[in-house]
């Protein structure tokens, strides 16, 4: 089953045809709180929960981003997203995917809003992330419930708004999957398979084997009706750390996002001990290799800008981060320029076209 959308994206200021998107950020957050995944910091450091971020803390934050309430809320951000968005139009951005569900703080009129003001497409989010966050309604919730509530987000429009929105995502998956989680990964794979539309997961992290969790998330997805080829698997910076892990998991189908550029801290707070985070060198090089092997057309990247800390009004990395560092240095590695912009142009259109 198709909807009218077909062979077209849809923003959250209205469908538009693929040719009009170019550069374009799959994986990002303009409007968002992770207020409910703060971390408890060591007792030597309690005093800076609840203020306000300064240079005197910022040294702090850069390794314990979750640790400081305000540094999770980028809510009364506005004003800096959009001159970071207006900076990423001028270094040749035209499009961001907003994966921000509404349990973590999605505002579809505020998305509207800030297209408007920078010119800049945006696509915004359907379904939920991970359970610790989901509204206590998705205990008693069925798939089909589930199901026709982000048709609804897709084809009427979000938020009590007529603003629609462009994919399901991201669908938030721990490991092992939370009963939430999974209901919400098979309603996914239901509504794309009934509306042709883009989905993209998070997956969870598995100690035994990194591939093991987003494997499974896959095939429980596929087994639902949802199709790899329309798919993002994000965060393979931490399933997918190597060239070898990569090509395997390339086999599946699904397109690779690599979405930490800009993320050069090893330490990741979140789950001590069990990962490590790769440095962009490491994901560029991880790229060519998907590149030289035939994958390309599988392979997306992104920042996943979701606090302060990330914003360059706290010096952070910013938006434009990768259209303006990390292209100069893919070209460095042998990266063709063609590569590149099947990655950043050619990839994200053929994602978000409703098919």
């Amino acid at each position: 089953m198709t909807t009218d959308f077909k062979d077209s994206i849809q923003t959250v200021l209205g469908s538009i045809s693929p040719s009009e998107i170019g550069r374009t950020l799959t994986h990002e957050h303009l409007h968002v709180t992770f207020v409910a995944y703060w971390r408890k910091p060591n007792d030597e450091y309690r005093g800076i929960i609840d203020t306000p971020i300064t240079m005197k803390n910022l040294k702090f934050l850069k390794h314990f981003p979750y640790s400081v309430k305000a540094n999770l809320d980028m809510r009364d951000e506005a004003d800096a997203v959009i001159e970071e968005l207006e900076i990423f139009k001028q270094n040749g951005g035209t499009c961001i995917v907003d994966v921000t569900p509404v349990d973590i703080g999605r505002d579809i009129q505020i998305l509207a809003d800030y297209s408007k003001k920078t010119g800049v497409h945006i696509v915004g989010g359907t379904g939920y992330y991970l359970c610790t966050s989901m509204p206590t309604k998705l205990n008693t919730m069925t798939e089909e419930e589930i199901v026709t509530e982000m048709k609804s987000d897709l084809t009427e429009g979000a938020d009590g708004t007529n603003i629609k929105c462009g994919v399901i995502g991201e669908v938030g998956c721990s490991w092992p999957v939370h009963p939430n989680e999974q209901k919400v990964l098979c309603a996914s794979g239901i509504a794309q398979s009934e509306l042709g539309c883009p989905v993209i997961i998070h997956p969870g992290i598995s100690i035994i084997d990194p591939l093991m969790a987003p494997i499974d998330h896959l095939r429980v997805f596929q087994e639902a009706g949802g199709v790899a080829r329309h798919t993002v698997m994000s965060h393979v910076d931490r399933c997918c750390p190597t060239v070898e892990t990569a090509l395997e998991f390339a086999k599946h189908g699904c397109y690779l996002e690599y979405d930490f550029f800009g993320l050069e801290n090893s330490y990741y707070e979140i789950k001590p001990g069990m990962m490590e985070y790769i440095s962009d060198a490491q994901r560029i090089n991880i790229i060519k290799g998907l590149v030289d092997e035939g994958y390309a057309d599988q392979v997306l990247i992104s920042h996943d800008v979701h606090a302060k800390h990330q914003l360059l009004k706290y010096g952070g990395h910013g938006y434009s981060h990768i259209l303006e560092n990390v292209v100069p240095k893919m070209l460095l590695k042998g990266i063709s320029q063609d590569n590149i912009d099947r990655i950043l142009i050619d990839n994200p259109r053929s994602w978000l076209t409703y098919y």
